[in-house]
C-alpha cells in the first residue's frame, strides 16, 4: 500500500510541474519601427541588478571601442548615470554585444542595437523584442541631451512603463545632425560617441525594410574597454 501511495505522489508532482508557466511564452508589445519619434524595446519586464561578471572596478567614465562591420567608434559612458554605465560595462565584459546586429536604422534619427535575438536569422520577426530579462531604473539627468552621437537606452512605451525603466541591453545612438530634443527627459542618455560619428552616419544611410531592418546585416563585431 505504501508503495502505491508513493507512486501516486510522484505522479501528482510531475503533473503540477508540467502545468507551470513556460519561459519564452510572454506576450509582448512589438515595436514596428514605423514611428520615428519613439525608441522602443519590447521585453525586459523585471527590474534587477545585472549579474556581476568580474570584480574589476569600473572606471568613473569608461571609454569603449565598438567595432562594427562598417567601422569602429569610441563611446564614453557618463558618471552621472552609474546604473546604466555599470550595466553596459558588465554586459561588454561578458561579450554580450559581440555578434549582434543593428536591427533598427532610421536616417536622420538614430541607429539601434542590443537585441540578442539578432544573432539568429530565424528569429527575424522577434527583432526588437529581446533582452536579458531585466530592466534598469531610469536615470534621466538634466543636461544629458539627445545631441548627435548621444547613446541612450531603449525602453517600453509610457503606457506600459510609466516609470520609464530602460531595456537591460538595447541602446540607440542619435544620428540626426540637429539631435532629437523631443526625446529629452523621456529616455536615459548614458553616453556619447567621441570618435567615429562618420560610422554612425554611414550605418544610417543603408537601405532598410519598412521596419528599419537593414537589408544587408550591420553587425557589432566586438566591444571592449580601452580606458
Amino acid at each position: 500500500m505504501k508503495r502505491y501511495f508513493l507512486a501516486f505522489l510522484l505522479i501528482m508532482a510531475f503533473t503540477l510541474t508540467g502545468c507551470g508557466p513556460r519561459s519564452g511564452k510572454k506576450q509582448v508589445d512589438r515595436d514596428t519601427g514605423s514611428d520615428t519619434c519613439n525608441v522602443a524595446a519590447a521585453v525586459d519586464t523585471v527590474t534587477k541588478a545585472p549579474e556581476t561578471v568580474q570584480e574589476l572596478p569600473i572606471p568613473e567614465e569608461p571609454v569603449l571601442e565598438m567595432v562594427t562591420s562598417m567601422g569602429s567608434m569610441k563611446i564614453k559612458l557618463y558618471k552621472e548615470t552609474p546604473l546604466h554605465r555599470d550595466n553596459f560595462v558588465q554586459l561588454v565584459r561578458k561579450g554580450y554585444y559581440n555578434g549582434l546586429l543593428f536591427h533598427r536604422v532610421i536616417k536622420d534619427f538614430m541607429i539601434q542595437a542590443g537585441d540578442p535575438f539578432t544573432r539568429d536569422t530565424t528569429k527575424v520577426d522577434l527583432y526588437g523584442s529581446g533582452g536579458p530579462n531585466y530592466t534598469v531604473p531610469a536615470e534621466i539627468v538634466p543636461g544629458l541631451t539627445h545631441k548627435k552621437g548621444a547613446v541612450a537606452a531603449a525602453r517600453k512605451a509610457d503606457s506600459v512603463n510609466p516609470e520609464r525603466a530602460s531595456s537591460g541591453s538595447q541602446f540607440y545612438i542619435v544620428q540626426s545632425e540637429e539631435g532629437c530634443a523631443h526625446l529629452d527627459g523621456a529616455y536615459t542618455v548614458f553616453g556619447e560617441v567621441i570618435d567615429g560619428l562618420n560610422v554612425v552616419d554611414n550605418i544610417s544611410k543603408v537601405e532598410t525594410n519598412p521596419r528599419g531592418l537593414p537589408y544587408y546585416p550591420i553587425k557589432i563585431i566586438s566591444v571592449k574597454e580601452i580606458k
